[in-house]
Order: structure tokens, then C-alpha cells, then sequence
């Protein structure tokens, strides 16, 4: 009588409890321990003792195997759907990326925040950074700028603008009349040179005939 050894104790194969993905396969032969492909993901392993989800899809089943958590309804995952497999931590985590990852506290660790009026404020997965007296947050040079800079720098920025263009303007209309007045310098030189041959020329037979009469 033929048994399904895959019913007892998973036939010594791999098996994911969470999603019920089991690498045992019942045969006429007896059972193989193969990792399976489920959804179009392809699990790779020995298939006994591992088996790992891989490719572009692999986040969708049971997160890759990979840690995840929910809190204050934002969700963190250590599973990357560009990676063919593996995992790891999001930014602002450090850990495994499987059985865990661990919020890092910029604030305690002073890799971020840190400029003299700045106040910061640890949050899970990140941070919150303010500035006292008003002051606006630079994230990207991490300081505190008065708004009215801002304000200032944005107007003096614009105004070089529009004097560069002006600028840039009156150059064009410069070189545009300097080069009219060449071309019409050389059209009135081109006309005059087609003129003044002939004008040339009916003077030197006058003269000869003037001297004929003389001799």
C-alpha cells in the first residue's frame, strides 16, 4: 500500500510554516525533497534544510523571507524587490534583515541633526529634525537658515537672471547692427567697383583721338 511520506513530519524536507510552502514531493519512488516554485517565484536550496525565494516577485510571498513590521501605520521591510535575493535592513534599521532589524537612533548616534540650533527627535525608521528661533532646516548641508535668507536669496537670484538676459540682449542687438553695417558697406563697395571701370575706360579713347588730330 502506497503512503504519502510528505503526511509525516514534512518527509524530513524543508517547509515554511508561515506561508505553507513545503519542498516535499511525493513520488511512486518515495518522497524528494525539491524547493518549489509557487507563483511564478522559484525557490532556490538543498531543499532539505533551506530554501530561499528569488527573483523579481519573491517579495510577494511571505515577504521573501525577509523581516518585516508594521507600527503608527507605516511599514518597514528588509525585502528588496531589485535584489534577486537576500535581505536587508531599510535605512534607519541595522540588523539581519531575516529574524530582525533594529530602529537606529540618529539622534544618540549624532549622524544627523547636529548643527548648534538644531533640535532633534528620534522617530521609528527616522527622525525628525527642527530648529529653534524660527530657523528653517537645511537637511541636505544638516544646518538652520534664517526664512528671510531664503526669501532674499531667491529674489537676488532672480533679478541676476533677468539682468544676464537683458545683458545678453543688448550684446545680440549690438553684434546684429555692427554686422548690417558691414554687409551695407560692402554692397555700396561692390556697386561703386562695378562703375568706376567704365567710367575708366571711355576716358582712353578721347584721348587717343586727340593725339591723332595733333599729328
Amino acid at each position: 500500500m502506497e503512503t504519502n511520506e510528505c503526511l509525516e513530519n514534512n518527509g524530513g524536507c524543508w517547509k515554511d510554516k508561515a506561508a505553507n510552502i513545503s519542498a516535499c514531493k511525493d513520488t511512486f519512488r518515495g518522497r524528494v525533497c525539491e524547493c518549489p516554485i509557487v507563483q511564478g517565484v522559484k525557490f532556490t536550496g538543498d531543499g532539505y534544510t533551506h530554501c530561499e525565494a528569488s527573483g523579481a516577485l519573491r517579495c510577494e510571498i511571505n515577504n521573501g523571507g525577509c523581516w518585516k513590521e508594521t507600527r503608527n501605520g507605516k511599514t518597514f521591510s528588509a525585502c528588496i524587490d531589485d535584489h534577486t535575493k537576500g535581505c536587508k535592513c531599510p535605512p534607519g534599521f541595522r540588523g539581519d534583515g531575516v529574524q530582525s532589524c533594529e530602529d537606529v537612533d540618529e539622534c544618540k548616534e549624532k549622524v544627523k541633526c547636529q548643527c548648534p540650533e538644531c533640535k532633534c527627535k528620534d522617530t521609528w525608521g527616522g527622525y525628525d529634525c527642527s530648529c529653534s528661533g524660527g530657523l528653517l532646516y537645511m537637511e541636505e548641508h544638516d544646518m538652520c537658515i534664517s526664512k528671510n535668507i531664503r526669501t532674499e536669496f531667491s529674489w537676488g537670484f532672480f533679478w541676476t537672471i533677468v539682468l544676464g538676459l537683458a545683458a545678453a540682449g543688448l550684446a545680440g542687438y549690438a553684434v546684429y547692427k555692427y554686422r548690417i553695417r558691414r554687409y551695407m558697406d560692402s554692397e555700396i563697395r561692390a556697386i561703386m567697383a562695378q562703375y568706376m571701370p567704365l567710367d575708366n575706360q571711355g576716358e582712353v579713347p578721347s584721348h587717343t583721338h586727340a593725339s591723332h588730330g595733333n599729328l
